[in-house]
């Protein structure tokens, strides 16, 4: 799928919120890491792609009208089987449309469950002076509690992404700390350069999350991912 095309049938709908799926795959196009996410708009299509990307699973619900999807009980992990993944399926439909009368629920992503690593975010808001603004720092709930974030305007050098790895105050955990491995600085490098380079051709990009990104000890992946678009 190319940008251009995903970005005539969210006008097309009238929504400015990319869903996770179709996110994950024009980042993935441009070189990002991202896990693979497939679009189940069918218990047994949920089924099928979970046995192909190999168990366990997690299911998200997707919907232009859900943005925090745990909040809604529209997130469900550690799926290992093909009955567990046709449960979580209707769960999760049942549970947002209750949650959210008269959301658009277009299906649930599939993604295989990645390995735990060190969370960090890779962000992008715009600037009403400067323009994008690339965000980086430690990931999952700790940028709500913390709020440790490095920022630089696009575009990026690899000097920069450096910077922002080590301007955080949480940059020894990154390095491994009692007894946890270090984080592979280069993928991490990589992702915001790839990330940069992303919203620096796509002006229609206004905000961009990969949240929760694992840095491991050797490469990164972004298992979660949020666009909004807006326009030129």
């Amino acid at each position: 799928m190319s940008f251009e095309s995903v970005l005539a049938q969210a006008r097309a709908e009238g929504r400015t919120l990319l869903t996770e799926v179709e996110a994950k795959s024009l980042l993935e196009e441009a070189g990002v890491p991202v896990a693979t996410t497939t679009l189940a708009r069918t218990r047994e299509e949920a089924q099928e792609q979970a046995e192909r990307l190999g168990y366990p699973v997690v299911l998200k619900v997707v919907s232009p009208d859900i943005a925090h999807k745990s909040d809604v009980g529209g997130v469900k992990l550690n799926l290992a089987s093909r009955e567990a993944v046709g449960q979580a399926f209707d769960e999760i439909l049942a549970s947002a449309a209750q949650a959210v009368p008269g959301a658009r629920i277009t299906g649930v992503a599939v993604q295989h469950m990645a390995p735990q690593g060190t969370e960090v975010i890779v962000g992008m808001t715009t600037d009403p002076q400067f323009g994008p603004v690339m965000m980086f720092g430690l990931g999952g709930i700790m940028v709500e509690v913390l709020k440790d974030v490095s920022f630089r305007l696009v575009p990026l050098e690899e000097k920069d992404a450096r910077e922002m790895i080590d301007e955080i105050k949480g940059r020894p955990v990154l390095s491994g700390v009692r007894g946890q491995p270090p984080a592979d600085i280069d993928a991490l490098t990589r992702t915001i350069l790839k990330v940069s380079e992303f919203v620096e051709q796509h002006p229609e990009v206004k905000e961009l999350d990969l949240n929760p990104v694992f840095a491991y000890p050797d490469g990164a992946l972004a298992v979660d991912a949020r666009i909004i678009i807006g326009e030129a």
